[in-house]
């Protein structure tokens, strides 16, 4: 059983949409949605540097469509399941077929500017911890009034909070944990501080007219398959201030008999995890158009599987 995933905010770096573009219809694709969305997309995806990309607003729009781009290029791809890490939960929402590219991409666009905005307030960011035990990092995060925001599994969580929170655990890492690496994003996001962009994205997602999921759509809020259109977009609002839990959903995967996982672009963090949690699952990561043939050969055998 294949299971499709899209990362989240962080794993965009500069240019890396420049190889993707030159597939055929690829650039009039995203020239659409830039149209659709008010965001020149080629721009940020080919000649922006890492500063520009790592804007919110700009960023979580840029994500999803490297997604449906990557995903497309892909070719006809029945997944057993689909999920989505974090902003990458509206790139599945539209793998599933409960919204279609370009409303999934406005939504995207309300989300990242609503989320820059709460993000302006307070000076917030995000740092990963690696290594340690669970029962020991949460407290000591919570001790130092940081937000446990991403449980990711595979011995990784990514705290949350303000820059003096932050500088804190750098002082004082709990016991066992090897790392604490400040990640990417410009925001403390799944947590109380993103509460103000919340209204926001409801306010959107009632404009939307979301069709049920086609194929079993994991939620990062707890790892459950969630069956109707509406939930998901429900849980697609109330994500945004609420901790990640892509350890529940690796559970799932697991669960649902996964033998197969692939990242659609910018890919590498969720194939990471899953090397780690997941062993004897296949991976391949849509990191270039270089890498659609291994991720095809993977489609054709866990179809052949199944």
């Amino acid at each position: 059983m294949l299971v499709l995933v899209a990362p989240g905010q962080g794993a965009q770096t500069p240019g890396f949409l420049t190889p993707w573009l030159e597939l055929p219809g690829a650039a009039d694709r995203v020239a659409a949605w830039s149209d659709a969305i008010g965001l020149d997309l080629a721009h940020y995806g080919t000649k922006a540097d890492a500063d520009e990309i790592r804007d919110t607003a700009v960023a979580q729009p840029l994500l999803v469509a490297a997604g449906l781009l990557s995903a497309a290029a892909l070719g006809d791809v029945a997944p057993g399941a689909v999920a989505g890490h974090s902003v990458g939960e509206i790139t599945a929402a539209a793998f599933a077929g409960v919204l279609d590219a370009t409303d999934a991409l406005r939504l995207v666009r309300t989300r990242g500017l609503a989320m820059a905005e709460a993000a302006a307030i307070t000076q917030t960011g995000m740092s990963a911890l690696l290594g340690g035990d669970p029962e020991v990092v949460v407290p000591h995060l919570e001790k130092l009034g940081l937000t446990p925001a991403n449980v990711n599994g595979a011995g990784q969580i990514v705290a949350a909070g303000t820059a003096e929170q932050l500088a804190a655990l750098e002082a004082d890492k709990p016991e066992g944990v090897r790392r604490v690496v400040a990640l990417k994003v410009a925001g403390a996001f799944h947590t109380h501080h993103m509460a103000p962009a919340v209204d926001k994205l409801a306010e959107a997602a009632e404009k939307l007219s979301p069709a049920d999921p086609a194929t079993a759509y994991v939620s990062n809020k707890d790892g459950q398959v969630v069956t109707t259109g509406a939930e998901v977009i429900s849980r697609l609002v109330g994500q945004v201030a609420n901790p990640v839990r892509w350890d529940l959903c690796m559970e799932t995967f697991q669960g649902l008999g996964a033998t197969g996982l692939i990242e659609v672009c910018p890919g590498g963090t969720l194939t990471g995890l899953a090397k780690r949690a997941l062993p004897g699952v296949r991976t391949v990561a849509l990191k270039t158009p270089d890498d659609l043939d291994a991720a095809r050969t993977l489609v054709a055998e866990t179809t052949a599987t199944a």
